[in-house]
């Protein structure tokens, strides 16, 4: 069974409380519901912590990709539009413009851009045990002679510890490990009054909490989790002041904003906002991700989040664990995996415990398995 969650999390789990129950009483999970129509028959799946299961639409429009890839008809300008199309549809569902946002392949890359432009002896604050993928791009900085400090602290006490000696902040939205949530209002309060940058990682958290990015001076998002796409796509929103100083230093033919007349200049021709950070993209990927990003969107965080923690907390019913806030449910039992993995459902191990994953396409049939397995 499940251990009693640190101190810190009491507070924070009674902070996203009155977001989910704030959201859920005024959200109609039907139309979630309706769409799981338009995933293929894949059950037992409870892990999309770990990889997301993607619509029909999706893995059609990766193969029609991965045909035209082998018959020699791959179209760079007509991949253009998915990536655009991804582009908006991310930020319709972090609350930005198009043009606030970067499109990449892993949250690493851009945690790193952002890193490397923290000022010579700053501060940087994280959160202890946090995915590496934040913190070790941090640690690089730390590292590269400049005088750059990276502090690690308890999650709950990292809005806490921000102060005017802190350049930024890197934290992810949702720790991978558990689902623990850090507090977002008390983090931007934080990081505004003390004038320190926030680098958000959402990868666990957008598609199922909403998110405003433009509460955050950075939030990067890896897709292949909640948002349900292919692994090697992500999104970068950058607040527009922040674009204007953060320097573009992994810059190449695809951050102009016109792509196919840059290809041989010797001029710097960045594109304005977050198309600066571009990265050129492995057109294969980027139709499925416009299309998940764009069914995402369309659903909304807030119904789907309310979906998907209905889900947890009937997994919870079952295990005789409270409601919690998050479609996180670990589960202590050592023979836990084993299990599961026995009676088909899919979870996985992180940091020693098992760690279920609540998300569409998933089920109450699905929910129910997992508790025959666990009871």
């Amino acid at each position: 069974m499940q251990r009693g969650w640190p101190t810190g999390w009491l507070w924070c789990r009674r902070r996203a409380g009155e977001i989910v129950r704030g959201m859920s009483a005024a959200v109609s999970t039907d139309a979630v519901t309706a769409a799981l129509a338009r995933f293929p028959a894949v059950r037992g799946h409870l892990d999309a912590a770990t990889a997301g299961v993607p619509p029909t639409a999706a893995v059609e429009a990766t193969r029609e990709a991965v045909d035209a890839w082998a018959e020699g008809r791959i179209d760079g300008r007509g991949g253009d539009v998915w990536v655009n199309r991804a582009r908006a549809a991310f930020a319709r569902l972090v609350g930005v413009r198009p043009v606030d946002v970067a499109c990449g392949n892993q949250v690493s890359v851009f945690a790193a851009l952002v890193a490397a432009a923290v000022p010579d002896g700053g501060e940087i604050v994280v959160a202890h045990d946090d995915f590496t993928s934040v913190v070790f791009p941090m640690l690089v900085a730390e590292q590269g002679g400049r005088g750059v400090r990276v502090r690690a602290v308890p999650l709950e006490e990292v809005p806490g510890a921000v102060s005017e000696t802190t350049s930024l902040v890197a934290v992810s939205a949702a720790q991978s490990s558990d689902g623990r949530l850090v507090d977002l209002d008390a983090l931007t309060a934080a990081a505004d009054a003390c004038g320190a940058d926030v680098f958000l990682d959402a990868t666990q958290a957008a598609g199922w909490l909403p998110i405003d990015a433009s509460r955050f001076t950075y939030v990067a998002c890896g897709t292949y989790k909640w948002l349900l796409s292919p692994r090697g796509t992500a999104f970068l929103a950058v607040r527009p002041e922040a674009a204007e100083r953060l320097p573009p230093i992994h810059a190449g033919w695809y951050a102009a904003d016109t792509p196919w007349t840059a290809v041989y200049s010797r001029t710097l021709e960045v594109g304005a906002g977050a198309k600066r950070f571009d990265i050129s993209p492995a057109w294969p990927l980027w139709p499925a991700t416009a299309i998940c990003t764009e069914l995402i969107a369309d659903l909304g965080a807030e119904a789907i989040g309310a979906y998907d923690i209905a889900l947890a907390n009937r997994l919870r019913d079952g295990l005789g664990l409270p409601h919690d806030v998050t479609p996180f449910v670990i589960a202590e039992r050592p023979d836990a995996a084993e299990r599961l993995a026995a009676a088909g459902v899919k979870a996985a191990v992180r940091a020693g415990r098992v760690r279920i994953a609540c998300h569409l396409p998933a089920t109450a049939e699905d929910v129910d398995r997992a508790v025959a397995a666990l009871a």
